[in-house]
């Protein structure tokens, strides 16, 4: 299989087994998981296509400028991967951060603020509305954890390149989120007033606490408002 040697590594002919082989769910699961950052890029997309609010594109930004910053630091420390030749297809030959790892803890450490500081709780908060916050945090960490174990497992990371690249994206996260909330948030009215924020339909829901629950209660009466007339012109 695999051990170290000095600062080399000797791989038998056999370790390319170890992520074909139809008995490792252990590799053939984290190879999945390491795909999330590629999904989570998928998915913002095509919230901002359907959604277009101005919090989510933030979002986006963030993301993006923390793999610009990733890539920085990458090319200014320039430590090889560890067994540089059982990936031949890797975009970089340098590895200390880990992307994966400092992507899913900038996306996890984030979204945890969110949930705990943007989406403000009211005083007749239910229990259930509290759980599924917390319950949703508890699986942020346990994927990012994962990802980035996932990138030692498959021998693309060290221990220390991965650790790294989850400190480097939890600080990016915390400080990206102050930067929104003082900075950017403020504006986003002013620029969803702007006249091609209004041609994109681009909105701001920064006032609004719970999104999700003022989208159903608006739709829901909208729908049985419009419900109603078409009842009474039909009589």
């Amino acid at each position: 299989m695999l051990w170290w040697q000095g600062s080399t590594c000797e791989i038998h002919t056999d370790w390319f087994l170890l992520f074909v082989s139809p008995g490792d769910f252990s590799g053939q699961l984290l190879a999945y998981l390491s795909l999330g950052p590629i999904f989570i890029i998928v998915g913002f997309v095509t919230l901002i296509i359907f959604k277009r609010e101005l919090h989510t594109i933030s979002f986006l930004g963030g993301l993006v400028f923390n793999e610009a910053v990733n890539w920085l630091i990458k090319n200014v420390i320039r430590e090889p991967r560890p067994c540089e030749e059982a990936h031949s297809t890797v975009t970089t030959k340098y590895g200390m951060p880990s992307s994966h790892s400092q992507f899913m803890w900038f996306f996890s450490v984030y979204s945890f603020l969110f949930l705990y500081l943007r989406m403000h709780q009211t005083n007749n908060a239910r229990f259930l509305d509290l759980l599924w916050r917390h319950v949703l945090s508890i699986c942020l960490v346990t994927v990012a954890l994962l990802v980035s174990y996932s990138r030692v497992y498959l021998l693309y990371h060290t221990w220390s390149q991965v650790l790294y690249g989850g400190v480097a994206g939890s600080i990016m996260a915390i400080a990206w989120f102050a930067f929104t909330q003082e900075i950017l948030t403020p504006l986003f009215p002013r620029i969803a007033a702007w006249p091609i924020s209004e041609f994109f339909l681009i909105r701001d829901t920064s006032l609004i606490p719970n999104i999700l629950w003022f989208e159903y209660t608006v739709t829901r009466a909208e729908a049985r408002n419009r419900q109603r007339k078409l009842g009474t012109k039909l009589q």
